[in-house]
């Protein structure tokens, strides 16, 4: 099914996407590395860091938001503009030993202006199905290889942030990223397919009362929240990665097992386009999260090197189906007039959970050890499953389906 899809997106888009993508994966670590090493400071890098996360999060669904109403094309060209000089001025300032203020606000603006081609990308690939009259399965195995897209590009871009310290300077890396914003982010914005989204989007606000444009239904804060909940389990498993590997006297495996867990969910997304179309996508989300909670357990176990690869490597094969399922739901949940919006919500969902997650229990590390950092990652996976278990899905024959909570 996925020469369907490739035959569907064409050749250019999913490049064009996939390469914007990667500064978003890039600038995170990218500006620790950088900070740390120009200030001599690791609060400082922390500081700068948490402050793109949170750019990132609160400003995410506005683009998301802007750009159903306005057309995608102006404003993932002004965003991604934008994003390449404010990250571009991060690294200057950095280079310059700016002080901390500076450095924050900085941060925040390379957070505040990440132009959200993974979401939008989404919305475009979804139109583009939707437009050609393809049924719900193509639909989920568009979504499928979208996710994928998202997890190959979280696993290279801190590689090549991790190749650019090594060989240059983490500057490289987020000049680079710049580069890619200004070139591949322009490329992407101007791209046909951004007609494809606005055609929907005006569709659907033609033929949709202005009340319920601005509704959404209580199930889209559910699915929300889970990508939340998604988002500090990576923080957590991050945070428990990185002490348990520093106790074993091996810190340089951490970003090795954590790309190893990418690739196994890289791999698993791809494969969701098998599942029958007769497992309906309630039924994938509760299985999903019922895979979490099981598989996260064992890291609070875990002790040494190996059995740290084994358990986060299986892990890693229950994220996917979850990321991918929470999108496609929210797909059939949201009304197509803000559509952009709430997929730009569940990514910055996944990033404020992360930074959240990643400082509670990198203390919680420094406090009791990873087993405690690694417990707050199985306690996200338990209230996952928990959203999933009391939301019943309904399906009308309508698009607009909705998940209502059980009474």
């Amino acid at each position: 099914m996925y020469r369907d899809t490739l035959s569907l997106l064409g050749p250019v888009l999913p490049v064009l996407s996939f390469m914007g993508r990667l500064p978003t994966a890039m600038c995170q670590l990218g500006s620790l590395l950088l900070v740390a090493e120009t200030s001599g400071s690791l609060t400082t890098a922390g500081l700068a860091g948490g402050a793109l996360a949170a750019g990132q999060t609160v400003a995410g669904p506005v683009i998301g938001r802007l750009a159903d109403r306005r057309g995608q094309r102006g404003v993932v060209l002004a965003a991604s503009l934008a994003n390449a000089v404010a990250v571009a001025a991060l690294v200057l300032a950095a280079l310059a030993h700016a002080a901390t203020g500076w450095l924050m606000l900085l941060g925040a603006l390379a957070g505040a202006t990440v132009p959200q081609i993974g979401p939008l990308a989404r919305v475009r690939s979804v139109a583009l199905a939707r437009g050609s009259g393809a049924d719900d399965r193509t639909v989920g195995t568009v979504l499928s290889f979208e996710g994928t897209l998202d997890e190959v590009s979280f696993v290279l871009g801190p590689a090549f942030v991790g190749l650019a310290a090594a060989l240059a300077h983490p500057a490289a890396a987020l000049l680079l990223a710049a580069g890619l914003l200004a070139t591949c982010g322009a490329a992407f914005a101007l791209h046909p397919s951004a007609l494809a989204a606005e055609g929907g989007t005006k569709a659907a606000t033609t033929r949709t009362a202005a009340a319920e444009r601005g509704r959404l239904p209580r199930s889209a804060y559910a699915l929300r929240i889970t990508m939340v909940l998604q988002g500090a389990m990576f923080g957590a498993s991050q945070a428990g990665i990185t002490a348990l590997t520093e106790k074993l006297g091996a810190p340089a495996q951490a970003g090795l097992v954590y790309a190893a867990m990418g690739v196994m969910s890289a791999a698993v997304g791809l494969s969701m386009a098998a599942v029958p179309a007769r497992i309906g996508l309630a039924t994938r989300w509760r299985a999903a999260t019922a895979a979490l909670v099981v598989l996260s357990v064992p890291l609070v176990l875990v002790d040494s090197l190996v059995a740290l690869y084994v358990v986060v490597i299986v892990l890693g094969a229950a994220y996917a189906p979850h990321l991918i399922t929470v999108f496609g739901l929210t797909e059939r949940t949201v009304p197509a007039s803000r559509l952009a919006e709430s997929m730009a919500f569940l990514t910055s969902g996944v990033v404020g959970g992360q930074a959240l997650a990643l400082a509670l229990s990198g203390r919680l590390a420094d406090t009791y050890g990873s087993a405690a950092a690694f417990a707050v990652a199985v306690v996200a996976a338990v209230l996952c499953a928990l959203l999933s278990w009391t939301a019943r899905p309904v399906v009308p024959t309508l698009r607009s389906r909705e998940l209502t909570p059980n009474p």
